[in-house]
């Protein structure tokens, strides 16, 4: 029963947001000007039904936009600097590291406090903040850079 009231009521909400959104439409629609008869009496040609045409040769208009490639350390800079603002706050650092906080649980036992986790990442933040002031600059985070994987040659 209460499914049935809730669904009449969003329907008649749907319904008047519509009839006022179409009602401001056709009074947009009202207020313009009328067509010049002088003008549409020029642009009919021989074909009513021909579509108009430009020459676009001679146009120019902007270039798009290039797309730039972000290197490997800067889209992993930018996995923690949320706010972009091209430095590491402490509590940026701490808030995206849940994975980490997974693997810490030394004992095994799938408990793991907070504190311990964070004990951890504020210490591995401090080793990487090498002039001390609490946040880290492009430059810092990249000496905690992974080192990379290495891959096995193929053993078919």
């Amino acid at each position: 029963m209460k499914q049935a009231i809730l669904g009449a009521a969003l329907t008649l909400i749907a319904l008047s947001v519509g009839l006022f959104w179409m009602q401001g439409r056709a009074q947009v629609e009202q207020a313009a000007p009328p067509p010049d008869p002088d003008a549409l009496a020029e642009a009919e040609v021989d074909d009513p039904d021909a579509l108009p045409s430009a020459d676009v040769a001679d146009m120019e208009g902007p270039a798009p936009p290039e797309a730039s490639e972000l290197t490997r350390e800067q889209r992993r800079f930018f996995r923690y600097d949320r706010n972009r603002d091209l430095k590491i706050t402490r509590n940026e650092m701490l808030s995206t590291r849940t994975e980490a906080f997974r693997r810490l649980d030394k004992d095994g036992n799938n408990l793991l406090t907070f504190e311990e986790w964070a004990v951890t990442t504020a210490t591995r933040f401090d080793a990487m903040d090498g002039n001390g002031d609490r946040e880290l600059t492009q430059g810092e985070f990249a000496t905690s850079r992974p080192t990379p994987r290495r891959t096995s040659s193929c053993r078919c």
